[in-house]
């Protein structure tokens, strides 16, 4: 395993980070699994174990909790909120008065007095920089949280965050977490040149796209990932979109076999090669897979490896970018381009 510090904070963090998003029922996870992958990622070099709130309504939390209890401090821990949290109105976004109350409950379920990381979930377009900036500054004062950061930011807010911050005198976020992959490489054009600006730390989720980097996807096979099940049209090759994917993948996967490598291993290979990434967030859901991910610990690719991929998919490039989470709120909603 490798270690790399993340953005200015000083503190030392794996290149890859333990994502615990399957943890209960998203990934059919029992607690005896999830604990038994935690010991293993651990065991294999991994320092970060990264969370949220919504993830199970909260199950997620409370498993990771029972998982790492008797050994905090060896771990870098992050949660995330902002997300729904059930039907009422205020229970989610960014605003003080639900950060306050949420940290608790996360605490909570994770039994411990203070998380190394406390990320909001998703830019909240109702609150202000200031607002949230301003709770979060508070919280990191009271020894609740030691940083803060942000996840799947458009670039713009990555940067009217850090100007508020300083305009304001408060703490600022120190690391963004983005999705990130072969197959989605939007950030290259924008939000990875403005987290090299700031010097934030960059922990990328869905490295393996979802599953389509796994090895489990290819022409002329079923595709049975858990991820398949319940979201069926993400891999459904009648879909241009996906089509376009499936031949990706294709390609990929010769590159791969040329270069000796598997396909986890050039996904993940991939992503931490970025000077501007720190971390690759993996999300197992059964040991095995687990296992193979940490197989590409140490995976350096070379420059003809890489140069293959950038012609396969040019950089910058979003296979499917209907499927991002960064748009802004005016292209969604018509009511908010219209007057």
């Amino acid at each position: 395993m490798h270690y790399r510090t993340l953005g200015r904070t000083g503190v030392q963090v794996s290149t890859l980070a333990l994502g615990a998003m399957n943890f209960g029922a998203i990934g059919r996870t029992t607690q005896d699994e999830a604990t038994a992958i935690v010991d293993a990622a651990l065991e294999g070099g991994i320092n970060v174990i990264d969370t949220a709130d919504m993830y199970g309504g909260g199950e997620s939390e409370e498993m990771v909790g029972k998982a790492i209890a008797g050994r905090r401090d060896d771990i870098v821990l992050a949660t995330k909120a902002g997300m729904p949290m059930g039907d009422e109105r205020n229970h989610r976004g960014g605003s003080r008065r639900w950060l306050v109350t949420e940290l608790d409950n996360s605490l909570r379920r994770l039994g411990v007095d203070h998380v190394d990381l406390y990320q909001i979930h998703r830019w909240d377009p109702s609150t202000g920089d200031e607002e949230t900036l301003s709770a979060l500054t508070d919280l990191q004062r009271a020894g609740k949280i030691r940083y803060f950061g942000s996840s799947t930011f458009p670039a713009y807010r990555i940067v009217q965050a850090q100007w508020a911050a300083r305009e304001h005198h408060l703490g600022r976020y120190v690391t963004e977490q983005p999705s990130y992959s072969i197959l989605q490489r939007g950030i290259e054009a924008h939000v990875l040149p403005v987290t090299e600006e700031y010097g934030l730390g960059v922990l990328v989720w869905s490295p393996l796209a979802s599953g389509w980097l796994s090895g489990a996807v290819r022409a002329g096979r079923d595709v049975t990932t858990s991820r398949s099940a319940f979201m069926p049209e993400r891999f459904d090759t009648t879909i241009p979109a996906n089509r376009a994917r499936l031949d990706a993948v294709e390609q990929l996967a010769t590159v791969a076999d040329e270069a000796g490598l598997t396909m986890i291993q050039l996904a993940l290979g991939f992503v931490t090669a970025h000077p501007a990434v720190t971390s690759a967030l993996i999300g197992p859901r059964t040991l095995e897979h687990l296992h193979a991910q940490l197989a590409a610990a140490d995976t350096v690719l070379s420059a003809d490896v890489l140069d293959a991929i950038d012609a396969i998919v040019a950089p910058g490039t979003d296979l499917a970018p209907h499927e991002k989470f960064d748009t802004p709120p005016a292209l969604l909603d018509p009511s908010l381009r219209r007057r």
